[in-house]
């Protein structure tokens, strides 16, 4: 049997892979053609490349798997993407808003900043990587052009959608959307991950949001879960 790759039934610039095995994977199309980035498989389907998308090396990949029901990356958006690490998910997220969007990538350890320029961001035009601390966006209000769509939101702070929220009060455009990776034990070990994904509710619901959906992200990344909400 052949790979078939199809486009997601609800989600555009992501599509649905079914190997030779007829595993069912999700993918993206590669925007720099015969280059990786975390190892992930390459597959060629009627002259295109796509990306295979590892579920347990991403969030957003997870979140889609458990049948998130919106996702605010759109192609040609504009994305802030706190927490960029090494560029895992930011760089799907680079193929999916593709040549006409940009993420602004804000991540504060040097090391993963300088996996993320190497190996990422030095072979993508729409990618800006920021070495800067999310907990202060006023520091870098001047690296990001304009409103920005959507902020995905993976940090390991104990105040996480503060500092989300924050930042959406500087960069996110009116009725704009954010998606929150709540890393329940980074923010406090004592509680249930359910009452820890409450209390960062409850945090946005104060700062504006209108909460569309939270969906736990097991058996990918245990004590996770992604927030989907919308700024009123």
């Amino acid at each position: 049997m052949d790979v078939k790759v199809k486009p997601h039934s609800r989600f555009p610039a992501v599509y649905q892979v079914t190997l030779e095995d007829g595993a069912q994977r999700l993918a993206t199309k590669n925007l720099t053609p015969g280059r990786k980035v975390y190892g992930e498989r390459l597959i060629r389907f009627k002259g295109v490349e796509y990306r295979l998308w590892d579920a347990y090396r991403s969030k957003l990949a997870a979140a889609i798997l458990k049948n998130l029901e919106t996702v605010p990356v759109k192609p040609k958006h504009k994305v802030l993407y706190l927490g960029a690490a090494s560029g895992t998910t930011a760089s799907h997220v680079s193929d999916i808003v593709g040549e006409k969007g940009h993420v602004y990538c804000v991540e504060f350890a040097a090391r993963a900043m300088r996996e993320l320029v190497n190996n990422v961001c030095a072979y993508r035009v729409n990618m800006s990587p920021i070495l800067e601390d999310a907990r202060f966006p006023e520091k870098y209000t001047l690296f990001v052009s304009g409103k920005v769509d959507c902020i995905y939101c993976d940090v390991a702070q104990p105040e996480q959608a503060k500092i989300l929220a924050d930042n959406a009060d500087v960069f996110l455009k009116n009725s704009g959307w954010i998606m929150l990776a709540v890393k329940a034990q980074s923010i406090d070990v004592t509680k249930e991950p359910s009452e820890v994904y409450r209390m960062e509710v409850k945090v946005l619901e104060n700062r504006g949001f209108r909460i569309e959906e939270v969906v736990h992200l097991e058996p990918y990344d245990k004590a996770h879960a992604m927030i989907v909400a919308q700024f009123r």
